[in-house]
């Protein structure tokens, strides 16, 4: 059985005396205090080699096992150098002030030998003394990871605790170029980055959200786990997705036989996704969305100051009278409407007289007077003239005009030179 106990370098002793125990071993920190689990573990960046074999033997248990973790700190650098291109291994000395850890993927103790499975942590800074190459890795910008599980038809990200969400916490993501944000799970992560506003498409939430993690833009990798019968074999269908949209990068499905194997097949399933990722960044299709970028707020024109001319004070210049044209003056217009013909006819009188814009009926009243607003860029005497010059009988008050149609004279009657009587 797979079992994933994390030592920290400098408590190697303290952790002899645990050698026996199961489950997991909390980390600690260089002052030897523990870590609050719910903590990304990976606050360091460092990098993991994962895999490394050893099988030593001692004088007996404990030294077995010092010199088998010793053995892979060294097999763990050889593997860094070929991948970076560093020089030899240096000694045991200089190792262990660059290792800040020690993970157990699998080990068997006996009374004088020791065969395991391990993984080994550097420091990254410590490491790229030796190795140049090591701190000029490009990496993308700050990505939000939010984790979600889909698990009996719910989906979870950080409104509650998931072993998806503790798996991405336990994930090493030091030697990847994708720089993960990875939220704790505590204080307002669970209203801003649930499941919710993993499908959410308003690009001004997201940019507020970001701004929060000072991320550039957001990953949503999740799994939705079948568990075939209770206690028996449980499949983990993963997807890899990224933006705000949510777009889908990969899809790829993983099982375990009972659900003992879950967290292994949820640490799979991370350093899988991570690789998707990876790949994506290399061929252009992780990149940031433009539409996150942040849009600051507009601001105001400075208004010019007026240079002072010799122009009289009360007289108007050309461009004073311009302005005054173009921008217009608002009328109210009140005329007789005796049918429904009568609006439309009227409408398009006025609104043929020249410097009338915007002339529309505003309150309608058959067999009434009803009520037009428009613009006329002059004199309102002007317009009262040129309605004149139409037919119109004209009364203004101010900005408002009452139009009528002139009365008809009664028609001519022929005398009559036969009176009746």
């Amino acid at each position: 059985m797979r079992r994933s106990r994390f030592f920290h370098a400098s408590a190697l002793a303290a952790a002899l005396a645990l050698a026996g125990g199961a489950g997991m071993v909390a980390a600690q920190d260089d002052s030897g205090d523990k870590i609050d689990m719910n903590e990304p573990i990976d606050a360091s960046g460092s990098y993991q080699v994962d895999n490394v074999d050893v099988d030593v033997s001692g004088p007996d248990a404990e030294s077995a096992r010092i010199a088998g973790w010793r053995l892979a700190q060294r097999k763990a650098y050889q593997m860094l150098s070929s991948k970076f291109g560093g020089g030899g291994v240096p000694a045991d000395s200089v190792l262990d002030s660059m290792v800040t850890g020690i993970v157990i993927q699998n080990e068997q103790i006996g009374p004088n030998r020791y065969i395991a499975k391990l993984g080994v942590l550097f420091s990254r800074a410590r490491l790229g003394g030796l190795m140049g190459a090591v701190g000029d890795i490009s990496r993308s910008a700050p990505m939000l990871v939010i984790p979600v599980q889909w698990s009996g038809g719910s989906a979870v990200a950080f409104e509650q605790k998931t072993a998806w969400a503790d798996a991405w916490q336990r994930f090493r993501a030091g030697d990847s170029s994708v720089d993960y944000i990875r939220p704790t799970g505590v204080g307002a992560d669970s209203l801003l980055v649930n499941e919710g506003q993993a499908g959410r498409r308003d690009r001004g939430w997201w940019r507020s959200v970001l701004d929060q993690y000072a991320a550039a833009d957001v990953l949503v990798p999740s799994v939705t786990l079948y568990r075939q019968w209770p206690g028996g074999p449980v499949v983990g269908v993963f997807e890899a997705r990224h933006g705000p949209d949510n777009d889908l990068m990969a899809r790829f499905a993983l099982r375990v036989d009972s659900e003992a194997g879950v967290p292994a097949l949820l640490d799979a399933g991370v350093k899988r996704i991570d690789t998707i990722y990876q790949d994506g960044l290399r061929n252009g299709a992780l990149g940031v969305d433009p539409s996150l970028a942040y849009i600051p707020p507009p601001q105001a024109t400075p208004t010019a100051t007026p240079t002072p001319t010799d122009t009289p004070t009360g007289e108007a210049t050309t461009a004073d009278a311009t302005t005054a044209v173009t921008s217009g003056a608002a009328i109210t217009l009140q005329f007789d409407t005796p049918s429904a013909a009568s609006v439309s006819a009227i409408e398009g009188a006025v609104r043929g007289v020249p410097g009338v814009s915007g002339a529309n009926t505003t309150s309608m009243a058959i067999g009434g007077v009803s009520v037009m607003r428009l613009n006329y860029s002059g004199d309102p005497a002007a317009l009262a003239s040129a309605l004149e010059a139409r037919g119109f009988q004209v009364g203004r008050s101010g900005a408002t005009l009452r139009i009528r149609r002139p009365s008809l004279p009664p028609p001519s009657v022929p005398s009559d030179d036969r009176p009746t009587g």
